[in-house]
């Protein structure tokens, strides 16, 4: 079934009303718009088709422009007047069905004039109205798309255009989680870590620790060890220690030569 149903008379805007129905289309998709130029099949009865198309539309969208009213049938009078004409036939069905009927205004039409509109489709005069203009075509034809998915859930639950916004913006989210997530683990490797107390200050990244300020023998892996302390007094001195982890320790002092008052 075929939710939109594009209404136009041949010989006023029929290049407006194929550029609607294309948009929709591709909007939409295929089956939900009907355009009678291309919606047809071929072999297909051509009256049938419509009258089973207009009944089962919610929505028929009525190109209108500046001619619309103008245009004369084979006898020489304004078609509009004709009760078997096929643009009058389809609104006045519509309207009779109380689905939704959105006259298009192309171009130059201006606000449909009710002194021109035969009985049984006054109402269409009262009916709200979107502009088309050939200058303005892609906002016109966005608004009047974002409009027919506003009113109608079915093709709001199929617009391309709101499914291509959604996807983009979920895109958008995934790349700025995994922006913010690498970011956080970078971080972590920046992180400066100080320890103050016990053996010495401990300073530095993940990445390694560096020991400085010692308070007390160190050693942090495979080697010797040295400490160094310094005393003064009868016993002045310098002690060293040198070792590896696996057991000996080696001491040296070396005692400093006191200076003698007659020295100074």
């Amino acid at each position: 079934m075929s939710e939109v149903f594009v209404n136009y008379r041949t010989g006023d805007e029929e290049s407006a009303a194929t550029m609607i129905a294309r948009e929709l289309v591709r909007r939409f998709g295929e089956k939900r718009i009907f355009f009678a130029s291309s919606s047809i099949e071929p072999g297909h009865r051509f009256p049938m088709e419509l009258v089973r198309a207009v009944e089962e539309c919610d929505a028929l969208l009525a190109v209108i422009g500046p001619r619309w009213a103008e245009v004369r049938g084979p006898d020489g009078r304004p078609a509009l007047e004709a009760g078997l004409d096929w643009t009058r036939r389809e609104i006045r069905t519509a309207l009779d069905r109380g689905v939704l009927v959105i006259p298009v205004l192309v171009g130059k039409a201006t606000r449909i004039d009710r002194a021109v509109l035969p009985d049984d489709l006054l109402e269409l005069a009262d009916c709200q109205y979107r502009r088309f203009d050939h200058r303005n075509a892609e906002s016109d034809l966005t608004a009047l798309g974002d409009t027919l998915a506003r009113l109608l859930p079915e093709l709001g639950a199929v617009d391309r255009d709101a499914r291509g916004v959604r996807e983009r913006a979920e895109a958008k989210s995934r790349e700025k989680s995994s922006r913010e997530t690498g970011h956080a683990r970078m971080r972590t490797r920046d992180v400066e870590q100080r320890v103050r107390g016990g053996i010495a200050n401990l300073n530095g990244d993940l990445s390694g620790t560096f020991v400085n300020e010692p308070q007390g023998p160190v050693n942090t892996g495979r080697g010797h060890q040295y400490n160094a302390p310094h005393f003064e007094g009868d016993n002045t001195g310098v002690q060293f220690t040198a070792g590896d982890n696996s057991g000996t320790v080696h001491q040296r002092f070396e005692r400093e030569s006191r200076h003698s008052d007659d020295e100074r």
